[in-house]
């Protein structure tokens, strides 16, 4: 049963692959159909209470992760949905025959086991096999029990085996799943209606990002992959559909990095006769949600050491109020580009000179303010530059009524309240496609002639909120299958 790390991959697995020959050789199959599973591990546990010694008989099944041989007898562990459970099987209990059989299995390999469950001397849940059965043969190793995986690239790589040996991995999955789960739940109680926008798309829009692009044979035409859900969910509100959402994929050919990977997922709401201050209440109240039932706690350590506190209302601060501070100087936005550029220097910033002027101002916000937002902070009111999409700020026409929540140093959920004057939303349109090159999203702008009802609009990276909420160190350790260059 134990094998040495020093040996050659290539060798374990011709030696599991002759036990496997064997085994079909003496006409068993070691690929089973299906095996009578009654309860996972902590089903199985469950149905000892603690003051009782021994308890019913149960069959549970799972791969063997840990392996003790005593002679006549041998203790193993195995890994199910919800956990470990122990094992105890005895020569005396299942036969010589097959027992002898029993100790050719290999770490890795799933096997089902049936008997009663009692309580070791140490006070361990086990159960104690009467007959055990092989599930299915692993023809290649585990990595070593004591120092598991530590190559990110094969982490990523290979998610099933960092699934199989790492139990924090395990763990965060469970959550993103509970998050997620959590999510709709809040949003159906709300009366919001689920629905599904299709991912390839002739224009890409909704954000300002680069798309991947694909060649759709049976139309033959080019198609792109979209980089937001926004507008055809705003479509949804044209159509009369008051509240609704999605949770999908979107894609962006751009770069990689610890929090940035070219297929995340994203929650996008909108909700008709609300706006930005409505999306604010939402957002905090979805959050605080998650967090409680999800995690169990609005109290998040993070783990430079300090906590983000969920709960109660949560800070407001103007991007022009944090941009003035973090600058000193409250001319900033007075200032002509090139005064600008020489403050950046002062403050250590590398900027671009080519920029614009409102493209200098984010690098700012982004470079030294962003990180410094750990607890909630609802950045309101930026540049009308930034977002085509939302309504200009009555009081300022230079800003847009919007914010973004910062948490955990970072972004993590935009909300608008939403342009619905499509001879300002064309303008602005005009303006971004001019600047980037872009199509404009004429099927888009019909539909807003139509008329669409005032709304509130909101997106919320769910990778980033995994991210922060299980205390992640990089946006692969929450994306089972992170995007990575072939092997």
């Amino acid at each position: 049963m134990s094998e040495s790390t020093t040996e050659d991959t290539s060798d374990l697995f011709a030696v599991r692959k002759t036990k496997l020959d064997a085994l079909r050789e003496q006409g068993q199959n070691p690929f089973a159909d299906n095996c009578d599973q009654s309860h996972t591990s902590v089903q199985a546990k469950a149905l000892l209470p603690e003051e009782e010694e021994e308890g019913p008989e149960v069959c549970v099944a799972g791969r063997i992760v840990t392996f003790r041989l005593m002679g006549k007898a041998t203790f193993l562990k195995l890994l199910d949905r919800d956990g470990q459970i122990q094992a105890y099987v005895r020569r005396d209990a299942i036969g010589e025959d097959e027992y002898a059989a029993f100790k050719k299995l290999d770490l890795g390999d799933f096997i089902g086991v049936r008997g009663k469950l009692f309580r070791t001397r140490t006070g361990e849940i086990t159960v104690r096999a009467e007959e055990y059965t092989l599930v299915s043969k692993s023809l290649r190793p585990l990595p070593e029990k004591w120092h598991g995986l530590t190559d990110n690239e094969q982490i990523y790589r290979q998610r099933y085996l960092d699934l199989v040996v790492n139990e924090e991995s395990r763990d965060r999955f469970k959550a993103r799943s509970a998050i997620i789960r959590e999510i709709r739940e809040f949003l159906w109680e709300r009366e919001f209606l689920e629905v599904e926008t299709p991912m390839l798309q002739s224009v890409s829009g909704g954000a300002a990002a680069r798309p991947f692009e694909t060649h759709f044979n049976a139309l033959s035409c080019d198609f792109n992959l979209r980089i937001a859900l926004e507008l055809h969910l705003k479509r949804m509100l044209v159509g009369g559909f008051d509240r609704v959402f999605e949770i999908g994929r979107v894609f962006r050919n751009e770069g990689l990095s610890r929090r940035h990977n070219p297929e995340f997922t994203m929650l996008e709401a909108y909700q008709a006769y609300s706006d930005y201050r409505g999306m604010m209440e939402l957002t905090r109240s979805l959050i605080q949600r998650v967090a409680e039932k999800a995690i169990g706690t609005l109290t998040i350590e993070r783990p430079e050491g300090d906590v983000i506190e969920l709960g109660g209302d949560w800070r407001e601060a103007k991007y022009k109020d944090l941009i003035v501070e973090a600058t000193g100087r409250d001319d900033w936005f007075d200032l002509p580009v090139a005064a600008k550029l020489e403050c950046s220097k002062e403050l250590k910033i590398e900027v671009d000179p080519d920029l614009e002027d409102y493209e200098i101002t984010n690098d700012v916000f982004e470079k030294i303010i962003e990180h410094t937002l750990v607890q909630p902070t609802f950045v309101t009111h930026i540049p009308r530059e930034l977002c085509p999409l939302a309504k200009i700020t009555q009081d300022d026409p230079t800003t847009i009524d919007v914010f973004e929540l910062c948490i955990n140093g970072q972004e993590i959920a935009p909300a608008y309240s939403e342009q619905n004057d499509p001879f300002i939303q064309r303008e602005a349109f005009e303006r971004q496609v001019g600047e980037e090159t872009q199509a404009l999203d004429e099927d888009f702008l019909l539909a807003l002639e139509h008329g669409m009802p005032p709304a509130g609009g909101m997106g919320l990276g769910i990778d980033r909120l995994v991210i922060f909420l299980t205390k992640a160190a990089n946006i692969r350790d929450t994306i089972l299958f992170p995007t990575l260059r072939p092997a």
